[in-house]
């Protein structure tokens, strides 16, 4: 058995203890925690590292932070990772440069693109990264990846003003006056005749044809052109005479 550990701090007891670890939500603190109880309570090193899960050097080590932080310094601290590539300034100095838009005698472009952001912060801070890397810091600095139309450097606003103006007074003016409508020009023209409604055999004004190819030839209204229609109506005539018997 191992001596007893020596814990410096005399503001909590091991009840105390005990009940801030059965209100604690992280698991590896409420462990830490209960086994500097089970040190206060006059356990060995041993026993209150082997019931809670960690070895003689572990506890020890969360002891000398207890001593010197309190329940706070038993909470797990993560790393603190790779340091930043571009500082604040630097990543100021980014923001400033992409909401400001590049120069086209300088920069040769119109509109940044992360390719283009990433040779510039390569010139300006000699940092080379990815162009996802761009994107995320983008993203970290609050801006979007939506970008405003682009437009020629060239352009003349006045110009454009006065084009808009003499287009919609030469709209006014021709929307005003329509030119007339072009004929139609479906089909041909028919003669007035084919126009008038045609005398039925059950009138009485017209007596009613022997045969009915000529039958046909009176009821029914021309659909074609003047000269097809008459070609049409000789050899029907030509037909009722072959068919009509001599007598």
């Amino acid at each position: 058995m191992g001596a007893a550990l020596s814990i410096r701090r005399d503001d909590q007891t091991a009840a105390k203890l005990r009940a801030v670890a059965a209100r604690c939500g992280d698991g590896a603190q409420v462990r830490r925690i209960l086994a500097i109880a089970l040190v206060l309570e006059g356990g060995s090193r041993t026993e209150a590292a082997r019931q809670t899960g960690m070895d003689r050097q572990t506890l020890r080590d969360w002891v000398r932070r207890y001593n010197e932080e309190g329940i706070d310094g038993l909470k797990s601290r993560s790393a603190p990772g790779r340091v930043a590539a571009l500082s604040e300034p630097q990543m100021t100095e980014l923001k400033a440069l992409v909401i400001n838009g590049p120069d086209p005698a300088e920069h040769k472009v119109v509109r940044w693109r992360c390719a283009d952001l990433r040779e510039e912060i390569a010139r300006r801070f000699s940092v080379e990264v990815h162009e996802s890397t761009v994107g995320k810091w983008l993203r970290q600095l609050g801006l979007t990846r939506l970008q405003p139309r682009p437009f020629h450097p060239k352009k003349n606003a006045e110009a454009q003003q006065v084009f808009k103006t003499a287009s919609r007074i030469w709209c006014e003016k021709r929307c005003s006056n329509p030119p007339p409508a072009p004929p139609s020009r479906f089909g041909f023209k028919t003669k007035r005749e084919w126009a008038r409604k045609a005398v039925t055999p059950m009138s009485g004004r017209q007596k009613a044809p022997a045969h009915p190819w000529c039958a046909m030839s009176v009821m029914t209204p021309p659909t074609c052109s003047a000269r097809s229609a008459l070609s049409v109506v000789l050899v029907l005539r030509s037909s009722c005479r072959r068919s009509i018997p001599k007598q």
